[in-house]
């Protein structure tokens, strides 16, 4: 009995990534690291102005709705990329489940972004072969996921890494655009918390079973509204985020 428990152990602990990677991913995963993410509001502004996100309540339902498709499909192309899948067939995967070529030239372009501190910060021959087959960028979440990988963290800690972007982007922005209390802010973000645990535990095992079956085998959930969203921001003259 007590082996078996070892070995249930030791498997889970493989798919978590190396030991002590914990302080990694708060780097990681920080705000503050310099990775480009400030300038975005994950669709927020677009939403404000067209009267979708109000106050905490539907900032709420936004991030919710948020996390449950374009973060899950980040999710699972980091965690993808942790595992080891081949960056250059996620990254033509992800272009696949970006339909706004708007929203593609923004994951591209902080993919980019995220390469330069990534590369500065942990310095890895995987990082290294990405940049220079896609100078131009690779989409964000593949090169978040490369970028666990180069920290030594698990596809677990790439998908809780993307997955807690996707509503702390909108969130922080939503802080800004409104004046929204920061402190309501964040009661938002631990209230979507176990509908994180769960998106991330979808995108994990996703991964795992591309590396079989292939990227076919990770999530495509869509959202049409913040792709629509993300062309007509596109095309403001005045705006105080990129995307």
């Amino acid at each position: 009995m007590a082996v078996g428990h070892e070995v249930g152990a030791g498997s889970q602990a493989a798919r978590r990534g190396a030991a002590g990677g914990a302080a990694a991913l708060l780097v990681l995963a920080d705000g503050r690291f310099p990775a480009g993410g400030h300038a975005h509001s994950g669709g927020a502004e677009a939403a404000v102005a067209a009267g979708r996100i109000r106050d905490a309540a539907s900032l709420e339902a936004f991030c919710r709705g948020r996390l449950h498709t374009a973060g899950l499909t980040a999710a699972g192309l980091a965690a993808a990329a942790a595992a080891g899948l081949d960056p250059l067939v996620l990254d033509d995967a992800a272009d696949a489940r970006t339909p706004s070529s708007a929203l593609r030239a923004t994951a591209r372009r902080l993919g980019r972004q995220l390469m330069r501190a990534a590369r500065a910060t942990w310095p890895s021959p995987e990082l290294d072969a990405l940049a220079a087959a896609r100078p131009r960028g690779a989409h964000q979440p593949v090169v978040l996921g490369l970028t666990a990988r180069a920290a030594a963290l698990g596809p677990t800690d790439a998908a809780y890494a993307a997955g807690y972007e996707a509503v702390s982007g909108p969130a922080t922005a939503a802080v800004r655009l409104l004046s929204l209390d920061p402190f309501d802010a964040t009661a938002v973000l631990a209230r979507l918390a176990p509908e994180l645990d769960r998106v991330v535990a979808r995108a994990a095992d996703a991964a795992w079973r591309a590396l079989d079956e292939g990227p076919d085998a990770l999530p495509a959930a869509s959202a049409p509204l913040l792709d629509i969203a993300a062309e007509h921001h596109a095309t403001w003259s005045v705006r105080l985020f990129a995307s």
